[in-house]
């Protein structure tokens, strides 16, 4: 469902209006909301799969990295948040896929969550863009985006140091 979502994420780029900045902020939030169900019924039935595992993970950074690149070009999220956001994780990607091939397994961190739950809230409030109820949409959006950045960036320096503890030993 969430990886279905990101060709529909390409009509903000083409229609930045209000009326399809909201719908897209929707479908945003229903793929987001899936991918919480979908790892809930998995722990609770018992129905966690290494493939999963893998997934999971991997569809959460492309629907989020796509959606903030395509907002680059429409003025909505800087380009240098982008560009720390996508390194910090093939970063943490490529040395997780190394350590796991030498028998070490680092367990994500709540950080790591955070990390996540701040960008989908900070990239939908940038979807919204507008104002709603007299909130600026884009101000709020980027006030947690400067929050989703900073828990990128030590959720980051966090898996470093397990990384290490766990070489050590």
């Amino acid at each position: 469902m969430r990886i279905g979502v990101v060709p529909f994420l390409f009509i903000l780029l083409s229609n930045p209006g209000e009326f399809w900045s909201l719908v897209i902020a929707g479908l945003f939030v229903v793929a987001s909301i899936t991918d919480f169900f979908d790892g809930y019924i998995a722990r609770k039935y018992h129905m966690i799969t290494t493939m999963g595992k893998f997934l999971d993970p991997i569809a959460d950074k492309i629907i989020v990295n796509t959606a903030m690149i395509l907002m680059i070009p429409i003025g909505r999220i800087p380009a240098w948040i982008v560009a720390i956001t996508i390194i910090r994780d093939l970063i943490v990607d490529v040395i997780r896929s190394i350590a796991s091939s030498e028998g070490i397994y680092i367990q994500a961190s709540i950080l790591g969550k955070q990390k996540t739950v701040a960008q989908i809230i900070a990239v939908t409030a940038l979807m919204i863009h507008y104002s709603i109820f007299g909130i600026n949409a884009h101000t709020v959006g980027t006030v947690i985006l400067y929050v989703a950045l900073f828990l990128t960036i030590y959720s980051g320096i966090d898996y470093f140091i397990k990384l290490y503890k766990s070489v050590v030993k």
